[in-house]
């Protein structure tokens, strides 16, 4: 079984943060901690060299393959902020039409810069994501 490529390190997330070259995309990268980190009442990890991640659980697919991941994070990507959220939540598409200027991925919600979206929308949709998760996996 391949082990998995994202794992939580101990890494110091303000140290990750302040190396992003990009004023606009360093401070929100401290707005999103401070906003996820309200909504789930984690703190932040690094997970691998640059996912920022709120708590975390372990799944296991049905093809045996299994890991731990965090409940909800993000990474400043250089091309866009990069939110991940479970993919599958309550009212997820209802809020994705609400949240602004975005585009998604498989896994991903893609942002330029928090003043293109509505943050009290992506409050709701990471409390929806973890609420989502806490029911369905175990939480480490």
């Amino acid at each position: 079984m391949m082990a998995n490529k994202t794992t939580e390190t101990e890494n110091s997330v303000t140290h990750f943060v302040n190396t992003i070259e990009d004023t606009t995309k360093r401070s929100d990268a401290f707005e999103l901690i401070k906003l996820m980190q309200q909504q789930t009442g984690f703190e932040p990890k690094m997970w691998g060299s640059s996912i920022i991640g709120f708590g975390s659980y372990h799944y296991k697919y049905d093809s045996g393959h299994e890991g731990d991941a965090p409940l909800v994070g993000f990474s400043p990507r250089k091309a866009a902020i990069s939110l991940y959220l479970y993919p599958s939540f309550e009212d997820k598409e209802a809020l994705l039409t609400k949240l602004g200027k975005h585009k998604t991925g498989k896994g991903c919600i893609y942002i330029k810069k928090i003043t293109d979206i509505d943050v009290e929308v992506l409050k709701t949709m990471v409390s929806a994501s973890v609420a989502y998760l806490l029911k369905k996996y175990t939480t480490n």
